[in-house]
Order: C-alpha cells, then structure tokens, then sequence
C-alpha cells in the first residue's frame, strides 16, 4: 500500500477543532467528569501535574495533554499515515470516550469486516493499538480500496453512537448530554 499518496493530517487542527467544541470552563452537576477546561477533566490535569484551578488551565497546557495523551500515547500518529479519517474518528472518540474504547471500536469493526477472516486475521480486542491492529488496518485497506475507509468509519460511529444510547438508557442524568453527543460527535467525514 502506498503512503505517499495519502493526505498528511494535521493534529493541531483536530486538536483545535476538539478545545472550540469543548469550550472554557465547565462544572455542570450531570457530568461524571466533574469540572473541565477546554474538555480537559480535573483528574486528567491533575495526572499531567496542572495543580492550579481548574477555570485558569491554561489552552497551550490543553493542548499538550490532547497530543500526548489523545494523540502520541495511543499511536494515532501511526493509524494517521494509513487512514487520515480513522485516526480524527479515534481522536475525537478517545477524548469523549477514552483512547481504550476508541481503540475497541476499531478492532471491533476490523473483525466485523474481515470476510471470516478471509482478508486478514482478527485482532485481539485488546483496546489498544498495536502492530497486529495496525497490520489488519492495512489489510482491510488493501481488500476494500480508498472506499474502505469511509465504510469502516461508519462502522466505528454505529458502534460509538450505540454506546451513547445505551449509556443514557443506562443513566437517566446522562440524557442531558445525548443530543449533543449525537450531533456533534457522530458525523459523515464522506460529506
């Protein structure tokens, strides 16, 4: 498969995009997270060494945390030279969600899609994003061509969208937020 065909993807400009969804400051009751800043959690900041207040997190320290954590650490960097769109998907899912599930959901749909593992093996749905995740990437790239991405991203999305369903069936106080995870964190990247 060739790489150099692909368009490079710009994490600052995802990272940016994520920080103006999220806004400033938050502490709304219903959220599990608790008080967050530019989407960042209290218990995140605190883990990255921020031990200021929460509303004065400064942007440049957000974004620090959103590449190393949300972009570096997971591997999003690697999935990026293969699939451009895959890797947004698993970076807007991964900071809503946790990199972990993100990473499930695609191993998930790469198992889904293989053909009975006609086309590559199943990965192991580990959560995380190593070479066999990497290599079935390539492997579903290669059986099901430039249109293969789009297809494997909706799959990624039915699976996130179900999970948000399932969390608000689950939790009554987590409604509050369904609509705005449904149109802002599910969307066609074919548009």
């Amino acid at each position: 498969m060739s790489r150099h065909a692909l368009p490079a993807i710009d994490d600052n400009a995802l990272i940016d995009a994520v920080i103006d969804r999220e806004g400033r400051y938050v502490n709304h009751p219903a959220d599990r997270g608790g008080p967050t800043c530019w989407g960042i959690t209290e218990a995140v900041a605190r883990e990255q060494g921020y031990d200021g207040p929460m509303r004065d997190l400064p942007r440049s320290e957000a974004v620090s945390i959103y590449r190393r954590l949300y972009w570096l650490r997971p591997g999003l960097d690697k999935v990026a030279l293969r699939a451009p769109k895959i890797a947004a998907e698993l970076f807007d899912t991964g900071v809503n969600m946790g990199s972990a599930t993100a990473a499930a959901f695609l191993q998930r749909a790469l198992n889904a899609l293989n053909r009975a593992a006609r086309d590559y093996p199943d990965v192991a749905v580990d959560r995380a994003i190593g070479p066999r995740t990497l290599a079935a990437l390539d492997g579903f790239l290669r059986a099901r061509g430039a249109g293969g991405e789009i297809v494997l991203l909706r799959a990624m999305e039915a699976l996130q969208g179900e999970r948000y369903v399932a969390l608000a069936e689950r939790r009554p106080s987590q409604e509050a937020f369904l609509y705005g995870w449904l149109a802002n964190r599910i969307d066609d990247a074919s548009a």
